[in-house]
């Protein structure tokens, strides 16, 4: 049993000319898909440079959004450090605390204390697999002024990250190993084509 929730994710990146065969034999594997397009804002806690000061990395808080989903509600949430990589050797293993807010979700995270640090869209596709998801995109920057995506260059790399789709807890039912083999199965189904690995994020 652990106390904490977690996610467990494995992260790559590829160029331009292999999306359609990264597509192709991910949708094989897959239940569903569809688009992607959503907006990440990232924030501060109010004690951030105290905690930096002293050689400490602060909890940063996430509002997430999906653009595409008419009743997308604003997702909050937070990462803490990850697992050791000598437990968790395989696969980035981390504390993850989540939220839903209905309403202005930026306006009460900068109510609570919290100051936006940076944004960023992303634009791509989205799998699903058992308890897991696969998102494959492009980051997009943003107009400083609009707050308007910017479309990503052709070049811009595409990134994936294989993970949990909601917060996991080890149990004696479903251990945490259980969660790690099922990511660990994404690795070995996209081997030869993309190398997904652990990343201290």
């Amino acid at each position: 049993m652990t106390s904490h929730s977690y996610e467990i994710a494995l992260f790559g990146e590829f160029l331009k000319g292999d999306l359609e065969p990264v597509l192709n034999r991910v949708a094989l594997h897959s239940e569903s898909a569809h688009q992607m397009h959503s907006r990440e804002v990232i924030f501060d806690p109010p004690d951030a440079t105290l905690q930096r000061e002293a050689n400490q990395e602060p909890a940063l808080l996430r509002a997430k959004k999906e653009l595409l989903e008419p009743d997308a509600k604003w997702l909050l949430y937070s990462y803490w450090k990850p697992e050791s990589a000598r437990i968790h050797p395989e696969a980035t293993v981390r504390p993850w605390a989540t939220v839903q807010v209905e309403g202005d979700a930026l306006s009460f995270a900068s109510a609570l204390g919290y100051i936006k640090r940076s944004q960023i869209y992303k634009r791509g596709y989205i799998f699903r697999r058992g308890r897991l998801v696969i998102q494959i995109f492009q980051e997009e920057q943003v107009d400083p002024k609009t707050e308007e995506p910017i479309p990503a260059h052709a070049d811009t790399l595409w990134q994936v990250v294989v993970k949990t789709a909601n917060p996991v807890r080890g149990t004696q039912e479903l251990p945490l190993g259980r969660h790690t083999e099922a990511v660990l199965e994404i690795q070995a189904l996209m081997k030869g084509l993309l190398d997904l690995r652990r990343q201290d994020v």
